[in-house]
């Protein structure tokens, strides 16, 4: 599942081509994806400007001229392409269209729009723009990480006396928004936590001292275009390469690369998920 620095990646890709564009035309090829899509979606995208091109969390959403704002969410392996218009020195014609090329928005500027989504464990929708705080998917997701609502004074408050593991609890959307399994793996390794320690017993100083870490783990995953893992890609259709810098995840056996440390990286599952940590290092 894409986190949010491949979200976001994706958000940064699809910006120039969408950003202040009016979709000229919008082809709905299903009645839905993981959920229905909303009633007359193609009608109500067909004509409509993109104003504005954001994210929340793990969504992308586009508020439109015409006082809806379109939900994206990527699912398992959804892809958004861009074709049709000049990508950096180079012009792409538009691809043959493909057995899972589910909506396709055409631009006025001559750049054409695709979500591509095998599983099929996408969705989009339209909603009311300035109502992200009704919509069930959004209502209740805490801060974003790289927001400034999200500090040390709200993770030691958050954390305070619960029972669960820190990695479960940094995985709580309530808690924060957007973080999943890779780059929760990747802070405590680098925050020195082990992925089992209950999160309420966790010192306030240090339980603080992982902001930061979040922040830079996630700003370094997005300047290197995401983690390519499985199916993602960017909206250009280049692979990410943050994964070439984990320091744990998914490195089961791997010596530990804490300098001086001794350790190998060990992975465990926790609620269903792999975490991946070194038992000597991380405490």
């Amino acid at each position: 599942m894409p986190e949010l620095p491949e979200v976001e990646t994706v958000r940064r890709g699809l910006a120039p081509v969408m950003e202040g564009q009016r979709i000229a035309h919008a082809d709905v090829r299903r009645e839905g994806l993981r959920w229905p899509f909303p009633e007359r979606m193609a009608e109500r995208l067909t004509g409509a400007r993109i104003d504005r091109l954001r994210r929340r969390s793990k969504y992308i959403l586009g508020d439109l001229d015409s006082g809806e704002t379109m939900l994206i969410h990527l699912g398992m392996s959804g892809r958004m392409l861009i074709s049709g218009t000049p990508l950096g020195k180079f012009h792409h014609d538009h691809p043959a269209p493909e057995k899972h090329d589910h909506v396709v928005l055409d631009m006025e500027s001559g750049a054409r729009i695709t979500f591509n989504d095998a599983r099929r464990f996408g969705a989009m929708d339209l909603f009311a723009t300035g109502t992200d705080d009704a919509h069930p998917l959004l209502a209740k997701l805490g801060p974003e990480p790289l927001g400034n609502a999200f500090n040390e004074d709200h993770l030691v408050a958050a954390l305070h006396g619960r029972n669960t593991p820190i990695k479960t609890a940094l995985l709580d959307q309530h808690i924060v928004s957007g973080l999943g399994n890779i780059y929760v793996c990747e802070v405590l390794h680098r925050a020195g936590i082990s992925p089992r320690r209950k999160a309420g017993r966790i010192a306030a100083g240090k339980v603080a001292a992982l902001v930061p870490v979040i922040r830079e783990v996630l700003a370094e995953a997005i300047a290197s275009g995401g983690s390519s893992l499985k199916d993602y890609r960017q909206a250009d259709g280049e692979l990410g390469y943050f994964q070439h810098a984990f320091r744990v995840y998914d490195r089961e056996g791997a010596p530990c690369p804490t300098p001086g440390c001794t350790g190998t990286v060990r992975r465990i599952v926790q609620s269903g998920r792999s975490s991946f940590y070194c038992p000597v290092c991380q405490r």
